[in-house]
């Protein structure tokens, strides 16, 4: 018991420590009026949308902080200013800036060395085509679900100026409440999910027989079920196999869809589900990662149909 309880705060305090700087530090910005500034920036995109128009300035913190973004939809929800559908199609796109930052930091450094420019592009443009996906299907929800909302949250413009004193009191009065409540649920999901890894419950699967189903070597089971656990281990076990051509590189291609699409649930569940649910709690947290998962997945899957039956 020790032993999980020092791997959940080891693996938890540095996560909850960004979140205390992105919840106070965008909750400073607020009270400063920083925001509105910044979310005329965001105008281009956001025109093709029916968000409110408090969404642009979190759009805009995502760039540098998901965590961030999604700490001032709450804010903006708990003010009355968007209610629970315009909270999640805008935590959705707040999602969409990762993706920019994952290729620069992590597809090209690591991804394409490893896998080589045909393998490893291909795996970058899966990553483009599910933001652009993303993107598109918040937009066309957004559309098809919402009257246009022009509430711009409570720091509007004023000709008093705030000190950064007094916005830093405010920022800690507003936001304390909601943080407290974002460590006792964070903390209680990290242990749950730290348990059931301990225990075995995420490597409990046989994806043996994937192997005959979808005509791929034997061997590459080896990197498809290390994908699962751990993306980069995965990749680099698959680079090798590539380069010995004992694997082709449309069955490469296959085991990145295949082990992305098993990997997807269990990364949303471990990583993802503690920090939305700590955020916008267990009804809106589940249906937001269910959402943006579920969309990842099937982007995934289609490609796979096309790998399978189309590209041969």
């Amino acid at each position: 018991m020790f032993s999980l309880l020092a791997d959940v705060l080891d693996f938890a305090v540095p996560v909850l420590i960004v979140i205390f700087i992105g919840l106070f530090g965008t909750g400073i910005l607020i009270e400063m009026g920083f925001m509105q500034r910044l979310s005329r920036f965001a105008s281009p995109v956001f025109k093709h949308t029916n968000l409110p128009d408090a969404c642009a300035s979190s759009f805009i913190v995502a760039m540098g902080s998901t965590v961030a973004a999604n700490s001032m939809v709450v804010n903006f929800r708990d003010g009355g200013c968007i209610d629970d559908r315009e909270t999640m199609l805008c935590a959705v796109f707040n999602s969409t800036p990762a993706y920019i930052r994952e290729i620069l930091t992590y597809q090209i450094p690591i991804v394409l060395p490893a896998l080589g420019a045909v393998v490893g592009g291909f795996y970058v443009m899966v990553f483009i085509l599910t933001a652009i996906v993303k993107i598109s299907t918040v937009i066309i929800l957004s559309k098809l679900l919402l009257r246009k909302n022009h509430c711009v949250f409570e720091e509007t413009f004023t000709e008093k100026k705030v000190t950064l004193k007094e916005a830093t009191r405010k920022s800690l009065k507003r936001n304390k409440r909601l943080f407290t409540k974002i460590v006792v649920i964070y903390l209680a999901m990290t242990t749950l999910v730290f348990y059931l890894r301990d225990i075995g419950a995420f490597e409990s699967f046989n994806v043996l027989p994937l192997a005959e189903v979808f005509g791929i070597p034997a061997e590459s089971i080896v990197p498809l079920t290390t994908y699962v656990a751990s993306p980069i281990l995965g990749i680099s076990l698959l680079g090798p196999m590539i380069s010995s051509n004992s694997i082709s590189y449309h069955q490469a291609m296959v085991v990145l869809m295949l082990g992305s699409m098993f990997m997807l649930p269990f990364f949303s569940f471990r990583t993802l589900l503690p920090r939305y649910v700590s955020i916008f709690g267990p009804r809106i947290g589940v249906r937001i990662v269910a959402f943006s998962t579920g969309i990842s997945m099937l982007v995934r899957f289609c490609i796979l149909v096309v790998l399978l039956f189309i590209v041969r």
